[in-house]
């Protein structure tokens, strides 16, 4: 918990690394697949300015599905971790907290019959990562997965089935294990891990939580739903607490009473020419969070227009912020 409290605002960094594309082949430079999904690169400069505005804790999604080879090592290429280690560095060498993960992974589908290969690939993906870091300090977090689940099924985004919260759980006890054995800093790195999907609902309440004080428990919320991530939703926040005001109980009864920590690793309202109804939005969503010791990432996946979810905070080639009066909000709430 003392670790938590020291961390204010952050951001996910979302759509550039987590980026994919199956058309690309492995031994393309790591900047094509980062720059697929239609963002330019991470730079130093980026996460600099994310740190002068008053982040100090900035997540890192990683997609590492084709990026390794198969079975039994599961060797993950050199460009590819060349390249997460340069970004994490960026952030690192500030004195930031970073967050690393694994996103948009193809192995880890919460069925019983992927249990034991979503396991064993867990285990030797994080094995070399951990290698890589194990001299970081508690300033470097690994988030075992993103938000595993039924993709393609009615149970991918409601909170999910039994089956579904044992594979999960399942897949978090390897990720746990897997970084208690290695060596360096590992033993007593800080470790999060996510419910089903990372729902913040039903999800959590089926997460197993290892005997282990350095666990921190990862939930996504987008809530009011209806405001925040809903493209066809309302653009006026009305102020409807209920849904945030609900988390917050929950995640409070659920852990924070039980001195296990929280960080709420994607939260955001997207763009609907709404700047003013947002920041209000996110000043009461942050310090409602803040006041149960809970840092919120803003989902920052670089979009300002289109059809898609307009999460963009951070203009990635200005490297200003398009909505200040949001970032004025998400900062305030941490106050």
């Amino acid at each position: 918990m003392d670790i938590i409290k020291d961390m204010r605002a952050g951001i996910s960094i979302g759509n550039t690394l987590d980026s994919w594309e199956k058309n690309i082949k492995q031994e393309e430079p790591a900047q094509v697949f980062e720059t697929a999904w239609h963002n330019p690169v991470i730079t130093q400069e980026l996460v600099d300015a994310y740190i002068a505005a008053g982040i100090n804790v900035i997540r890192i999604p990683v997609t590492w599905s084709g990026h390794f080879d198969e079975a039994p090592e599961y060797l993950i290429s050199d460009n590819w971790m060349k390249r997460v280690k340069e970004v994490v560095d960026y952030v690192y060498n500030r004195g930031a907290y970073v967050i690393l993960n694994l996103h948009h992974e193809d192995f880890n589908y919460p069925y019983y019959d992927n249990k034991k290969p979503a396991c064993t690939i867990m285990a030797a993906l994080w094995r070399q990562i951990a290698g890589i870091f194990a001299d970081y300090d508690e300033h470097l977090i690994f988030e075992g997965q993103n938000e595993p689940r039924k993709i393609g099924t009615p149970y991918e985004w409601n909170g999910g089935d039994e089956e579904g919260w044992d594979v999960v759980n399942a897949t978090n006890r390897v990720f746990v294990d897997t970084i208690r054995s290695c060596g360096g800093h590992n033993p007593q790195r800080f470790l999060m891990i996510p419910g089903y999907a990372a729902n913040c609902t039903v999800g959590i309440r089926h997460i197993e939580v290892p005997v282990d004080d350095r666990i921190i428990i990862s939930v996504h919320a987008y809530e009011p739903y209806d405001f925040a991530l809903n493209t066809e939703g309302r653009s006026d926040w009305q102020h409807d607490t209920v849904n945030i005001d609900n988390l917050m109980s929950d995640l409070d009864e659920l852990f924070i009473s039980k001195n296990i920590p929280v960080i709420i690793g994607e939260f955001g309202a997207m763009s609907k020419d709404n700047e003013a109804d947002r920041a209000e939005w996110v000043e009461y969503y942050t310090r409602a969070a803040k006041r149960i010791g809970i840092p919120c990432l803003w989902w920052d996946n670089g979009l300002f227009e289109g059809e898609g979810e307009r999460f963009g905070l951070f203009d990635r080639y200005t490297y200003e912020c398009r909505y200040p009066m949001v970032l004025k909000g998400l900062l305030k709430g941490t106050e």
